[in-house]
Parts: C-alpha cells; structure tokens; sequence
C-alpha cells in the first residue's frame, strides 16, 4: 500500500476503515442477496406447481384404485317408487 493511500484511510479502534471498499463490499453482499432470494422464489414456485400435480395425480389413483377393487360400486342405482 503506498504511502499516501495509507494516509487516506481512517482508523477506528486501530481498524483500518476503507469506506469506498466498505461501500463496494456491502453493495456485493446485497447483489448476492438479491440473487439468492431469487433463486429461492423460484424454486418455491416450482415446488408450488409440483404439489398441486402431485396432488392430482393422487387423486386420479385414488379413483382408479377404488373402481379396481370394488368396480360394482357406484356403477348402479336402486330406486322405489
């Protein structure tokens, strides 16, 4: 680091403080951030979508379960007049 770099930089508690490496750092952090929380969003909308065809596709199973085992029920109806 030169020398006249090192005279820029401001010292808290013995800590160099680089704001503009500071700024450029956290403004990273939050582009990262962004990027993470996108992915997220995105992959609970898949997972949304997911659920509701598995769902679905239970439910037509389940149908064709039932008429599978006991395919007599249902199929007629006994009425008195």
């Amino acid at each position: 680091m030169s020398k006249n770099k090192r005279e820029n930089i401001k010292y808290k508690g013995g800590i160099p403080m680089d704001i503009a490496a500071l700024s450029t750092e956290l403004s990273q952090m939050k582009l990262a951030q962004e990027a993470s929380i996108s992915v997220m969003k995105m992959a609970m909308d898949i997972s949304k979508v997911q659920a509701v065809d598995l769902t679905q596709m239970l439910e037509a199973n389940t149908k064709v379960m039932e008429q599978s085992i006991t395919p007599h029920i249902g199929q007629n109806i006994d009425i008195k007049l």
